[in-house]
């Protein structure tokens, strides 16, 4: 597999002793009768996906085969037989598998992918389709060389059959939904975006992931006409930007986006943009600029300064090194007047390498072994 290399190979290699350094691994790692309790996993969602429990009151449903051949009628035992259920349910998988997807996977409410226990790949086919569901746990997956879909008939329902249009090659896309957590997944080389949060989505939390290789990742907000983004709340936290990434780590119009305690290693055009009076807070991240590579950190979109300025836009206990530099705006006291759901704490950038240190899919979880 190409990218095998590439992505959530951040863990050294020959650790015999786990170590869980940030508060969302704390809740659930490093026990090693973590396969006999998977659900625990369902109360460890911090930020504004907090409180997302995916499929912890449903049974466990495991994956057994590799194949999406039949995107109408899927067969049972299959991820998309699984996603497509009605009832909450807890998915897993049986063995190392990769699985291609012929078109995107449309998925059902209350659902947890759990790939802990086996690499689960994949790679080579379509990406998840989140469209007007809540409550859902991705973790522990590899994505990469993700690829447009043609359309068709395919089901998007246990009880509908429809016409969809071609899809855009997103690794992951979050359209009308809330109570999101992506956690300890990794992603590479999508043909569109590496995740997509559009349409009024909200609640949402990407921590413990490793990006690598691609140019446009992350997109939250798709259109200065789409207002209705301004309820758009995303945490960032415990990310690797990392290998090969050119810009939107992310891109944000209209919401709030937390980045905090992420470790920023490379970008070649900026990491932080936004437009439309997107408010981002930045606490606690370290940001390494590249060699030869634009060192500024931000990137306000086709608008002049007597704009931009109004946005909050704020770095706050941040590590800019090798000539890095975030160009602030906005209200320096915003969190006099912050309403929302508290913002998780922030701790010294300087122990980002640590908290980040076992980013991505490759944790190396086995039943009865601490991971």
């Amino acid at each position: 597999m190409a990218h095998d290399t590439a992505i959530g190979k951040r863990r050294p290699h020959g650790k015999k002793t786990c170590k869980a350094y940030n508060p969302i691994d704390k809740c659930w790692r490093c026990d090693r009768h973590w396969a006999k309790n998977r659900k625990k996993l369902a109360h460890c969602a911090k930020g504004f996906g907090h409180g997302t429990y995916g499929g912890k009151m449903g049974r466990i449903y495991i994956v057994n085969d590799s194949s999406d051949t039949n995107v109408i009628d899927p067969k049972p035992g299959t991820l998309r037989h699984a996603v497509l259920q009605p009832e909450p349910l807890w998915i897993t998988f049986s063995c190392h598998m990769t699985i291609r997807l012929s078109q995107e996977l449309i998925f059902m409410s209350d659902k947890t992918i759990d790939g802990r226990g086996f690499d689960i790949h994949l790679a080579g086919g379509a990406g998840f389709m989140l469209q007007f569901v809540h409550n859902i746990i991705i973790h522990g997956l590899h994505m990469y060389d993700i690829v447009e879909g043609s359309g068709g008939m395919i089901r998007s329902k246990d009880n509908h059959v429809g016409i969809r249009g071609r899809s855009d090659g997103d690794a992951v896309s979050i359209f009308k939904s809330s109570q999101v957590w992506i956690d300890h997944c990794s992603f590479a080389s999508s043909y569109d975006g590496l995740i997509d949060i559009v349409a009024a989505s909200t609640n949402i939390t990407i921590s413990n992931c490793h990006f690598v290789k691609h140019d446009k990742a992350l997109l939250f907000g798709a259109s200065d006409k789409t207002p209705e983004d301004k309820i758009i709340k995303v945490t960032l936290a415990y990310n690797h930007f990392g290998r090969g990434l050119t810009q939107r780590l992310p891109a944000v119009r209209f919401g709030f986006v937390h980045v905090v305690n992420n470790d920023y290693t490379e970008w070649q055009s900026y990491a932080i943009g936004g437009a439309d009076g997107a408010t981002i807070i930045s606490q606690g991240n370290r940001f390494v600029a590249a060699d030869g590579a634009c060192k500024e950190i931000t990137k306000r979109e086709q608008v002049p300064e007597s704009i931009w300025r109004k946005w909050t836009w704020r770095s706050e206990g941040d590590l800019l090194l090798n000539g890095a530099y975030f160009r602030q705006s906005g209200n320096p006291h915003w969190a006099k007047t912050y309403k929302g759901y508290p913002l998780i704490p922030a701790l010294p950038a300087t122990e980002v390498p640590n908290l980040t240190k076992s980013v991505g899919a490759s944790l190396g979880c086995r039943a009865g072994v601490a991971c």
